[in-house]
C-alpha cells in the first residue's frame, strides 16, 4: 500500500493515493510519510497541514522534509519557520541538510535573503550544493545578481562539472541586462567542458510515450507541430497570453526573436502534439480523442513563461493539463 501511494503521486493520481491510505487497515510512518509526500508534490498544502496533525506515531526526518517542501511551494513561510524552530528543540528531530535546504528555498522564494543568510550562517554543519542551488534559484527568481555570485562560487567548488552554477548566473545577467557577464560565464563552462543538461519533455498518448526536446529535435512531424503550436499561441494571445521575455534567456536584443526562442521549450511542443493528436483521433473515431486529462513530464524545471502559458491553455482547451518537472506537479 506504501508503494501504491507512492506510485499513484508520481503519476499524479492525488485522488487514488488518498482513496489507498484512507482503505488501510493500519499505517507506520512510512504511510504516513508516503502520503504527506504525495500531497508536497501536489503543492497541497492545505491538506498536508491537517494530515501532518493527525499523526498518531512520531514524525521522523521525511516527514519535515515532505511539510517544508509544501510550505516553501505555497509561500506558508511563517507556518513553515514555525516547524522549522519546533526541530531545533528535540535532540531527535534536528534538522539535516535536506531540511536546511527546504527552509532556504522557503526564505528565497519569499524574497528574504537576509533570514536565509542568517540560517545558512547558523547552521552546524557545512551548506552542501543542494543548500547552495537552492539559494542560487531564488537569486535568478528576484534578480539578486550579488547573492547569486556567491552562491554560484560555492556551487562550483563542490559540483565544478555541474552546468547549473554558469547557466543560472548567465540567466540573471541576462535578465538584468548584463550580456557581456552572461557571455562570459557561458565560455566558461565550455572552457571547462561542462554540458548542460537538454531539455526534454514526454506525454503519454494511446499507451504510447512521445518524446520532445527542445527545438523540435528527433521529430518527423516537427513542423506540423510547430503549426499547432502557432495556431494554439494565436488562440491565446486573443485571451491575454503575453509571453514572458525573462525567460529567453539568451543574448538575443529582438523582442520578436526572444518570443521565437519561448516557441522551442519541449513542453509546448509535447502539448501542441496532444492537442494534435486528441484532434486527429477524434476525427478518426479512435480512442482517446476526448481526454480531458493531458500528462507532460519534463526532465528539469519548467520556466514561468511556459507555467503561465499552460494555465491559459488549460482554460482555453477545456482540459486539465498536468506538468511534473524536476521538482513537483503543476
Amino acid at each position: 500500500n506504501n508503494s501504491l501511494i507512492h506510485a499513484y503521486a508520481k503519476c499524479g493520481s492525488l485522488d487514488l493515493c488518498k482513496r489507498v491510505f484512507d482503505d488501510m487497515d493500519s499505517r507506520d510512518v512510512v504511510s504516513w510519510n508516503s502520503m504527506l509526500k504525495a500531497y508536497s508534490l501536489h503543492g497541497q498544502v492545505d491538506s498536508i497541514l491537517p494530515v501532518f496533525k493527525q499523526m498518531d506515531i512520531k514524525p521522523d526526518s521525511a516527514t519535515f522534509i515532505a511539510i517544508l517542501s509544501a510550505c516553501s511551494h505555497a509561500g506558508r513561510v511563517e507556518e513553515g519557520m514555525k516547524i522549522f524552530r519546533s526541530m531545533l528543540e528535540k535532540p531527535e528531530t534536528l534538522p539535516q541538510l535536506n531540511h536546511y535546504a527546504c527552509v532556504i528555498d522557503m526564505l528565497g522564494r519569499a524574497e528574504r535573503f537576509a533570514e536565509a543568510e542568517e540560517v545558512i550562517k547558523q547552521m552546524p554543519m557545512s551548506p552542501d550544493a543542494v543548500v547552495w542551488s537552492a539559494l542560487l534559484g531564488s537569486c535568478r527568481k528576484h534578480g539578486n545578481t550579488k547573492l547569486g555570485k556567491v552562491a554560484a562560487d560555492k556551487l562550483k567548488e563542490l559540483e565544478p562539472t555541474s552546468s547549473l552554477s554558469y547557466i543560472q548566473m548567465s540567466n540573471i545577467y541576462s535578465a538584468e541586462g548584463s550580456f557581456s557577464e552572461a557571455d562570459k560565464s557561458r565560455k566558461e563552462m565550455e572552457r571547462w567542458r561542462v554540458r548542460k543538461e537538454p531539455g526534454l519533455s514526454w506525454t503519454e498518448i494511446g499507451n504510447k510515450v512521445h518524446e520532445f526536446a527542445s527545438g523540435g529535435r528527433r521529430r518527423a512531424d516537427r513542423e506540423a507541430i510547430y503549426r499547432e503550436l502557432e495556431r494554439l499561441i494565436g488562440r491565446l494571445k486573443e485571451m491575454g497570453y503575453v509571453p514572458e521575455m525573462r525567460s529567453a534567456l539568451q543574448d538575443i536584443e529582438e523582442e520578436e526573436q526572444k518570443e521565437e526562442h519561448l516557441l522551442h521549450h519541449s513542453e509546448k511542443l509535447a502539448l501542441a502534439f496532444a492537442v494534435m493528436e486528441g484532434r486527429r483521433r477524434s476525427y478518426d473515431g479512435g480512442g482517446g480523442g476526448d481526454v480531458n486529462l493531458i500528462q507532460i513530464m519534463k526532465n528539469i524545471r519548467i520556466c514561468i513563461d511556459c507555467h503561465n502559458f499552460m494555465k491559459l491553455a488549460s482554460k482555453l482547451l477545456g482540459k486539465e493539463i498536468l506538468v511534473r518537472d524536476s521538482n513537483r506537479f503543476h
